[in-house]
């Protein structure tokens, strides 16, 4: 027992340390970019509508950090959050490590979605409503075909993934083949290959709402996800409606993908990625485990995109870079699951 109370000690303790770098980093990272403003100045200009500094900020140094990079910085940590959220959710639902938004076919499905919401000009929150409606339509389909298929087969699962992402990236391509070239075309391309180049208040606003929101209701339930993880039968034994709880989980899934998507485009690998982080940190313990990938989702988001908007002049799409950080990570857990998955 003490031993194990130790361990949640050095779990919460690595927490406590990831916010605090997670807080420092996204301080540091408002001071970097074309107009680089030191360290000290920027926590002076935070804390100036408190208490003035000697130094008073400027208009310019005003407009930089909070009109242009704050929204930015919060939209990238909300997000980086809610994809590892989202992504460790899965891995327990499904009682998989190598299932996530993307492998799942939620990604494509949202992408589907809004490029279709582009095509017919709808606003923000169609884009969002439409982005929702066919991520959720994915994972219906891969519950679909994995019941036909072999129900209690893992590995059946993920290529029912596959086989879904497979048939909404074909979507994509019709649509964009279909899109007016002058100007829907180009929207659907930047779009799709994920960005925070446009990011604002207003968008801030959009993707809060629902992604604070469904995070809060899977980090109540994460101790259920716990017992989830467990094996259908034993939660049943343990009282817990299988059914109910696995569907409302994913359906808040899906709320935090769709709202990543609408706002911000495809951004794939996080939420595959980061879990398996923070499994390493924390132990497979969704109590800890979920609120560690949240963190560690943000602080990992911001720094790629950090790097994305600063190491050329002109910046490198997000979702270009996730990619390939995040494909030769996936190979390597891949080849260190590969006893367990080859008996499937």
């Amino acid at each position: 027992m003490s031993g194990e109370s130790k361990e949640r000690r050095s779990a919460r303790l690595t927490i406590v340390l990831l916010a605090a770098a997670l807080v420092v980093t996204a301080i540091a990272c408002l001071g970097l970019g074309r107009y680089n403003i030191p360290f000290t100045r920027i926590v002076e200009i935070l804390i100036s509508p408190f208490a003035p500094p000697a130094v008073p900020v400027g208009p310019a140094e005003a407009n930089v950090v909070f009109t242009v990079r704050m929204p930015r910085i919060l939209l990238t940590l909300l997000t980086g959050a809610g994809l590892a959220l989202a992504g460790g959710t899965m891995q327990g639902v499904f009682r998989n490590p190598l299932v996530g938004p993307q492998l799942m076919g939620v990604s494509s499905g949202a992408a589907f979605g809004g490029v279709l919401a582009i095509l017919f000009s709808l606003p923000r929150y169609g884009l969002l409503a439409a982005s929702f409606a066919f991520g959720l339509a994915a994972l219906l389909l891969v519950f679909a075909l994995n019941s036909i298929v072999a129900r209690r087969n893992i590995l059946a699962l993920v290529l029912a993934g596959v086989i879904v992402s497979g048939f909404f990236a074909a979507l994509v391509s019709l649509v964009q083949y279909l899109a007016d070239t002058e100007d829907k075309l180009p929207t659907m391309v930047f779009w799709l290959l994920g960005s925070f180049a446009t990011a604002n208040w207003d968008k801030l606003l959009l993707v809060a709402g629902p992604t604070i929101a469904a995070g809060l209701v899977i980090l109540g339930l994460r101790w259920r996800i716990n017992l989830l993880s467990l094996g259908d039968e034993d939660a049943r034994a343990l009282g817990i409606n299988v059914g109910v709880l696995r569907w409302a989980v994913l359906i808040l899934v899906s709320v935090i993908v769709a709202a990543q998507v609408a706002v911000s485009g495809v951004i794939g690998w996080v939420g595959l990625v980061v879990p398996h982080i923070a499994r390493m940190l924390v132990g497979p313990d969704h109590r800890l485990m979920l609120p560690t990938s949240a963190i560690l989702g943000g602080l990992y988001l911001l720094i790629v995109d950090t790097a994305a908007r600063t190491m050329t002049s002109t910046e490198i799409p997000l979702g270009i870079l996730t990619a390939l950080i995040g494909t030769p990570v996936f190979a390597l857990v891949l080849k260190r699951t590969a006893g367990g998955t080859r008996g499937l």
